[in-house]
């Protein structure tokens, strides 16, 4: 892959599409085994579960802060160019891809005694954010010559992407009658790792005396670093079989915790939270660090375009290219280092609170003695999630209604950096020992998928022994 030609479209699509790793509907719901993914400190009341393999928990999330597939690819006689010229106006540098997915490979859990219930498993995670680099993408589109005076920022370049295996151990503990606590101990396999966040330095372009414009770089510190991303030519190549085949047994170790809790101020009124992958990931393996430092004054930049292709966007060509790859490495060279370097995990927090009422029953639990269980409960939730730039944050606010002791449902509206209208719907249910799960989000703009701007599903299959 070229990734000097492709920089331009990838910058522009991963600054659009978003992705969220919210799992609010998962979050506090039936007291159900993946519930204690998200709230290792969620009360459960079974001897021991068991996820099927490879199904036991699938996550898929797609999103868009501004933009649906209609904006650019609906047939209305409209090119290409002048969709990619109006889309590209609206965003900011503060437009965001966060894509995240997970695949639970093995989930199990065993209750050791009336007090503790053990949790173990592994899966594998993709995690990428990036940020719209609105300077970058405005220059390089349009050129020099309608960007005179204006400044180029280099911060705006914000990026990280991790690919890695999860193996993890977690224990849930009933302090009183009031009050269940957890935590959960990962350890991170990275397989796969692009990041670059802390940049400097801006370029400017004024008019010149001996050629039509003077550019000038200046105070430049920009660094991308890298493990397993870069070939032996530097160039962005990604080996599928590479990636999977280091997601578990890769040199590149890190460790993290979950924390949480549930308490129950009253039968009715409930509170719970948790906080989510504190940890790192230490990289040495396959590492190449790009970097390129300095300052520079260089004349006469010139971008052609085809003009008579419509729909050629694109104002890049090889020549220009390696002009100016040439200029920028005589003058501000790229360095190139292989020193390991320490990755923190994104950290997640989540929060409920939670009213019950409705017709009540009583189950015996594990410690012999009786819980109230109610037919329906309301409340709400948030949820954050740290990130280059900002901390994104969303709430929630849900119903949840258990139509007997083994079919629950619960119905969300959630209000986020994407949407203020978001429905989600979960259904759990168990028959005899086997569970099964389905949580959907967004399902009233399903009806034209053209048109939407977020969407999520999450499935999994279980076998639960009360």
């Amino acid at each position: 892959m070229n990734f000097k030609k492709s920089f331009i479209i990838i910058g522009f699509f991963v600054s659009f599409i978003s992705y969220s790793q919210n799992k609010k509907i998962l979050y506090g719901f039936a007291e159900m085994p993946h519930t204690l993914m998200v709230n290792p400190g969620a009360e459960t009341n079974f001897k021991f579960h068991a996820g099927i393999p490879a199904i036991s928990g699938l996550y898929f999330n797609i999103g868009s802060s501004e933009a649906t597939i209609s904006d650019l690819f609906l047939s209305d006689n409209i090119n290409f160019s002048t969709k990619f010229i109006s889309l590209a106006e609206r965003l900011t540098e503060r437009d965001f891809l966060d894509f995240n997915t997970k695949i639970e490979l093995l989930n199990g859990g065993y209750r050791l005694n009336e007090k503790m219930y053990l949790t173990f498993g592994l899966y594998q995670e993709i995690d990428f954010v990036g940020y719209f680099p609105n300077d970058i993408v405005d220059f390089a589109y349009y050129g020099n010559g309608l960007n005179v005076h204006k400044t180029v920022h280099f911060s705006q370049l914000k990026f990280r992407g991790d690919i890695l295996g999860v193996i993890h151990a977690g224990l849930s503990y009933k302090v009183n009658k009031k009050l269940n606590v957890g935590g959960r101990l990962k350890i991170y396999s990275g397989s796969l790792h692009i990041s670059s966040t802390n940049n400097t330095g801006t370029l400017s372009t004024v008019e010149g005396e001996n050629s039509i414009y003077n550019h000038y770089f200046s105070n430049i510190n920009i660094n991308i670093n890298t493990s397993g991303a870069l070939n032996e030519n530097d160039e962005l190549n990604v080996g599928v079989g590479d990636v999977i085949s280091n997601a578990f047994f890769s040199e590149n170790i890190g460790v993290g915790i979950d924390l949480g809790f549930t308490y129950h101020y009253t039968p009715q009124i409930e509170f719970t939270g948790s906080i989510l992958d504190v940890g790192f990931v230490n990289y040495s393996k396959n590492v190449k660090n790009v970097s390129r430092v300095g300052n520079h004054r260089f004349d006469g930049i010139e971008i052609m375009f085809d003009e008579s292709n419509a729909d050629y966007w694109l104002p890049l060509d090889k020549d220009y290219l390696t002009e100016l790859d040439s200029e920028l490495n005589a003058n501000i060279p790229r360095e190139i280092k292989t020193n390991s370097f320490v990755s923190w995990r994104p950290i997640k927090f989540n929060g409920a609170v939670r009213y019950s009422f409705g017709r009540s029953r009583s189950k015996e639990c594990y410690d012999e003695t009786y819980k109230e269980y109610y037919s329906n409960s309301v409340g709400l939730q948030l949820y954050a999630i740290t990130r280059p730039l900002s901390t994104q944050v969303a709430s929630t606010l849900f119903f949840e209604k258990s139509v007997n002791e083994r079919l629950h449902a619960k119905l969300t509206y959630t209000m986020d950096s994407y949407s203020f209208a978001n429905i989600g719907l979960g259904m759990s249910a168990q028959f005899g020992r086997f569970h099964m799960y389905g949580l959907l989000d967004n399902i009233l703009s399903m009806s034209d998928l053209t048109e939407i701007k977020s969407a999520s599903l999450q499935f999994g299959f279980n076998l639960i022994f009360d």
